[in-house]
């Protein structure tokens, strides 16, 4: 089983996908495949965030809001600021990200409950500015600014290549610095970290600071690609960003896994939606299954080692 857990994510991908084309051969259309996947790059980007949080041993309650939050400001001030609106937003999401992990590292409280108090004064903020209803942006002033986003290139669409130069990057910043080094050094072990002469603190603080940047960018494109904000806009994306980082290979002890298991897990959730509304499960009903995945995932990929003396 062990020598087999690596491969899980793909071996799950593969199966699900032949298992829903069975069903549904009009899944497997590649114009109706790219569309999907497009479809997801806000999910995707907000689990790439996430990825960062769990794989240092982590976990960012506070993206969902977080992403709320940026739809509203993004409607709010894109008459005023133009396409520097965007660098707001983004500045929003580090700054949040940032005091969530200076909380956690320097406070001492654990991150699921410093980044859910985060997650909470950022519904506030996006309740405030929107005056608790939901705000809609002016279509042309949009176009102009963020039209690009969702045009294509080459026949690819917008959202993806976003998506593809995202990816790019978070994967150099793991696997390719020194940083992305110091990244799995704490997640395998944060006292071995430490003993290293590793600055643990300031790890911690910038991966959640990219947890939020991440977040706050896929705020954004929410709030373009539906033409509003809204302090609920968001909303059921927490969970099924957790999912497909930890279905992917990432798990919540850390050290394992990372950006390219995120695009593979990213993908499963895609898939296990589309059987489910090809099923015409009710949304409800997704959620409860997205929570049994979690758990399923969980207790397939978490290093039971860690825990020992820990959970009995």
């Amino acid at each position: 089983m062990d020598r087999l857990k690596p491969y899980l994510p793909w071996i799950t991908l593969v199966v699900l996908a032949l298992l829903v084309g069975i069903a549904n051969p009009a899944f497997f259309n590649p114009v109706g495949l790219v569309d999907l996947v497009a479809d997801i790059v806000p999910l995707f980007i907000m689990a790439l965030g996430m990825t960062f949080a769990i794989y240092i041993g982590g976990i960012d309650l506070s993206m969902q809001q977080m992403a709320n939050l940026v739809t509203v400001i993004a409607t709010v001030y894109l008459a005023q600021f133009g396409i520097w609106v965007a660098g707001i937003c983004i500045l929003t999401g580090f700054v949040f990200g940032a005091i969530s992990g200076y909380v956690t590292t320097r406070l001492y409280v654990p991150s699921f409950v410093s980044t859910l108090a985060m997650g909470f004064v950022a519904l506030s903020g996006a309740k405030f500015l929107s005056g608790e209803r939901a705000l809609s942006m002016d279509a042309t002033l949009r176009n102009d600014t963020f039209g690009w986003m969702f045009g294509t290139v080459a026949g690819i669409p917008g959202e993806l290549i976003i998506a593809g130069v995202l990816l790019f990057i978070a994967w150099v910043l793991q696997t390719r610095t020194t940083f992305g080094r110091a990244l799995k050094a704490v997640g395998s072990g944060e006292l071995a970290a430490v003993a290293s002469g590793l600055n643990v603190d300031r790890i911690k603080i910038i991966a959640f600071a990219i947890s939020g940047t991440f977040a706050a960018i896929a705020g954004l494109m929410f709030s373009v690609k539906l033409s509003g904000g809204d302090a609920n806009l968001a909303n059921g994306f927490l969970l099924l960003a957790i999912v497909a980082v930890l279905v992917g290979g990432t798990p919540l002890t850390g050290g394992v896994g990372g950006v390219i298991n995120t695009v593979i897990g990213t993908l499963i959730v895609v898939v296990i939606r589309s059987a489910m509304i090809y099923l015409e499960v009710d949304a409800t009903q997704q959620q409860m299954v997205f929570g049994l995945v979690l758990i399923a995932a969980i207790a397939l990929t978490i290093d039971r080692s860690k825990l020992r003396g820990i959970v009995k």
